[in-house]
C-alpha cells in the first residue's frame, strides 16, 4: 500500500452529486405520492370531507334541537371541531396505508427501495404526503363549516389548531405506514381500519364530553390517544376543554416519537418488504 497520501477525489463535470440529505429524492417521492391520491381527489379529498359533513347534518338533528348545549357551547359547535380532525386522521391513515401495501401486492415495492434515499427520508416522504392530504381534507371540511348555519368554527388558539391537528394527522400517518409494513393484503389493513382506528375515534369524545361519562369510562378515554387530539383540537376552536391541554400537546409528541422509532426500524431491517 503506498505511503502517499490519498487526494479527494471530485466527480467530472455534469456527473449527479448526492448530498448528505437527498432533498432532490424526498421531494421526488413526496410529489409522486401527493400526485397519486390527487388524480383521484373526488375520491380521496371530497368524498372523505362530504361524509363527515353527514355525520354533522345527522347528529345535529338528532341530538342538537331545543337549544342543546354541551360545555357552554350549542351542540353543533361543540361537535364540529372533533369531526373536522377527525376527518383529518382517517384520511391520514387512509393515504399512509395504501402506499407501501399495493406496492408490495402488485410488485412495486422497488420503486420505494431502489431510489438511492436512505430510510428517513423515505419515512418523512410518505408522512409528508398523509399529513399533505389530512391537511387538505381538514380545510375542505373547516370552509365547508365556516359557512354552516348555526355552527361557529372561528379558532381562539390558532396554534393549538394547528398543533394538535398536525399531531393528530401524524400519529394516522405513523400507524398507516406501519399498519401497510405489516400488512400482506388489503384484509389486513382493512382490519386495523374497522377494529382499531374505527372504534377509537368514535369512543374519542367527539360526540360527547366524557365529564358526563361514568368514571370508570372516564378513566378508558383518558387511555385513547384520539381522545386528547380531539380535545386539544377543539380548545383551539372553542377555548375550553375536558382535558389537561398540554398533558395532551407533550404525551402525542411523545407518542409520535415512539411510533417514528418504530417505523423508521421496522424499514430500516426491511420487515416484511424485503426478501
Amino acid at each position: 500500500m503506498s505511503d502517499q497520501p490519498q487526494k479527494f477525489m471530485l466527480p467530472p463535470p455534469g456527473e449527479p452529486v448526492i448530498p448528505f440529505f437527498n432533498w432532490g429524492g424526498m421531494r421526488a417521492l413526496y410529489v409522486k405520492e401527493v400526485k397519486r391520491f390527487f388524480k383521484v381527489h373526488l375520491q380521496t379529498i371530497w368524498a372523505p370531507a362530504f361524509t363527515t359533513l353527514l355525520y354533522l347534518v345527522i347528529f345535529t338533528v338528532a341530538l342538537g334541537r331545543g337549544g342543546r348545549e354541551v360545555m357552554g357551547h350549542p351542540f353543533a359547535t361543540f361537535v364540529a371541531p372533533g369531526l373536522i380532525v377527525m376527518g383529518m386522521m382517517n384520511a391520514a391513515f387512509a393515504n399512509a396505508s395504501f402506499s407501501l401495501l399495493v406496492g408490495k401486492m402488485q410488485g412495486t415495492i422497488v420503486d420505494y427501495l431502489m431510489p438511492p434515499i436512505s430510510t428517513g427520508e423515505l419515512l418523512a416522504a410518505l408522512l409528508g404526503a398523509s399529513m399533505t392530504r389530512a391537511a387538505l381534507v381538514g380545510v375542505a371540511l373547516w370552509l365547508a363549516m365556516l359557512f354552516w348555519p348555526g355552527v361557529d368554527v372561528m379558532p381562539t388558539h390558532p396554534f393549538m389548531v394547528l398543533w394538535f391537528g398536525l399531531m393528530g394527522a401524524a400519529m394516522l400517518s405513523l400507524i398507516g405506514v406501519l399498519t401497510s409494513i405489516w400488512a400482506d393484503k388489503f384484509d389486513h389493513n382493512a382490519a386495523i381500519q374497522n377494529f382499531v382506528v374505527g372504534p377509537l375515534s368514535l369512543l374519542s369524545g367527539t360526540f360527547y364530553s366524557i365529564e358526563s361519562l361514568h368514571a370508570g369510562f372516564q378513566a378508558v378515554s383518558h387511555a385513547n390517544p384520539f381522545f386528547y387530539v380531539i380535545s386539544g383540537f377543539r380548545y383551539g376552536f372553542l377555548g375550553t376543554t375536558d382535558s389537561p391541554v398540554w398533558i395532551g400537546a407533550l404525551g402525542l409528541l411523545v407518542l409520535n416519537a415512539v411510533l417514528a422509532w418504530l417505523n423508521y426500524a421496522a424499514l430500516a431491517r426491511g420487515w416484511k418488504i424485503k426478501s
